[in-house]
């Protein structure tokens, strides 16, 4: 469904007046969804551990973005480019539809790279990766050994039916 088709669908349903509309509406006026910014959802840290960067070392670029989004993302230049000169890291961040949005993660992003590139296994991006690296084989690790106990359970209860 295209957006046009969603807002006709939805005008339909005010004219019906049907009863599960109503709820909607009331379940999102009595509990409005919390808004968490992108970046704190995705489990970030705060960047204070990390290198700085002066705007002295960025190349800036506003390009057009590429992706879903049809005209509104064909026609304008949100997308943000930023290289980081002495080393030459390069990022592109489309996210967002807005430009200063995208500027602020960019330079989040790049400010991460920057950190991992001078630093590299000191860093604390490159810790919390391997952090959660090592938490996700644990627990496809436990996963499996939950697999096995149930595969050991069904042999058991059919050897006793027997």
């Amino acid at each position: 469904m295209n957006v046009p088709s969603v807002f006709h669908f939805t005008f339909f349903l005010r004219e019906v007046r049907t009863p599960a509309w109503r709820r909607w509406i009331w379940r999102t006026q009595q509990f409005p969804l919390p808004r968490v910014p992108s970046r704190q959802a995705a489990g970030k840290n705060s960047s204070s551990n990390l290198l700085g960067l002066t705007e002295a070392e960025l190349k800036e670029q506003f390009v057009r973005g590429d992706g879903p989004g049809g005209q509104a993302t064909n026609k304008t230049n949100n997308c943000v480019v930023l290289k980081h000169i002495p080393s030459g890291i390069v990022v592109k961040c489309h996210q967002t539809r807005s430009v200063e949005q995208n500027r602020k993660i960019a330079r989040e992003i790049l400010q991460e790279k920057v950190d991992l590139f001078y630093k590299g296994e000191d860093s604390d991006v490159f810790k919390e990766k391997k952090a959660l690296e090592k938490k996700k084989q644990e627990k496809k690790r436990k996963a499996k050994e939950n697999l096995e106990r149930k595969k050991q359970f069904k042999e058991m209860q059919q050897l006793d039916k027997k």
